[in-house]
């Protein structure tokens, strides 16, 4: 006869079990809140590298082009544009009204000292414009030489992944070795000197076929008035 198994002499059994599966899910937890806190910790040095570099460049600049830049970032704004608006009506009302009144207009038409008023702040407008622009340009390079280098590190870094997973393929028994060009060429990284040739070559070439369309209209629109 089959003897029967005491239900009482199962219980260590699936104790075990349980306390080893709730063991493993909390080691996986830990993991997971280990991978977070890694990943929230490079996203933060990222987020501060870029913050250090604007607040270099903030700080290499001079108290004038502060003044500057706060100047024309006032007037940048649609208030400004009211304002200017509404000085320039008030003006034009209280020149043309002041004779009805009998007062003598300040500036009488064509509102020569208004003409003048308006020329002059142009050109300062403009000036301040240019000198601000010209620092946003220099942030604009450093910025796009500081993405260069990260692509150029970025792409150095997956051609090296990618020689390692073809060496693994290679290594391993139960994969099967065949040869992917593609795969090595991918393994290389690119040559930031050919790149830069290329693309001056393919610049050469469509200025080229540009110029030679652009003749070929001008002789076609010569030709019927010949």
């Amino acid at each position: 006869m089959l003897r029967e198994i005491d239900p009482a002499s199962r219980e260590p059994a699936h104790g075990l079990a349980r306390a080893t599966e709730y063991a493993s899910d909390m080691r996986r937890r830990r993991q997971q809140v280990s991978r977070s806190r890694q990943a929230s910790e490079h996203i933060i040095e990222s987020v501060e590298a870029i913050s250090a570099l604007y607040e270099r460049t903030e700080h290499n600049a001079s108290r004038d082009q502060r003044v500057i830049e706060l100047i024309t970032s006032g007037l940048g704004r649609p208030s400004f544009l009211y304002g200017v608006l509404v000085l320039l009506a008030a003006w034009i009302l209280l020149n043309l009204c002041a004779p009805l009144y009998g007062l003598r207009a300040l500036d009488p038409p064509p509102f020569n000292w208004l003409q003048g008023i308006v020329g002059l702040s142009a050109l300062l407008l403009s000036t301040m414009i240019l000198i601000t622009q010209n620092r946003e340009g220099r942030l604009l390079d450093q910025r796009a030489h500081l993405d260069l280098q990260v692509n150029l590190l970025a792409e150095k870094k997956i051609a090296k992944v990618i020689e390692l997973i073809e060496e693994l393929r290679r290594d391993l028994p139960s994969v099967k070795n065949r040869l992917d060009t593609e795969a090595q060429a991918m393994s290389h990284p690119a040559d930031p000197g050919m790149v830069v040739r290329a693309l001056q070559d393919q610049q050469e070439k469509d200025d080229a076929t540009s110029n030679s369309s652009a003749r070929e209209r001008l002789d076609k629109d010569r030709k019927p008035d010949e």
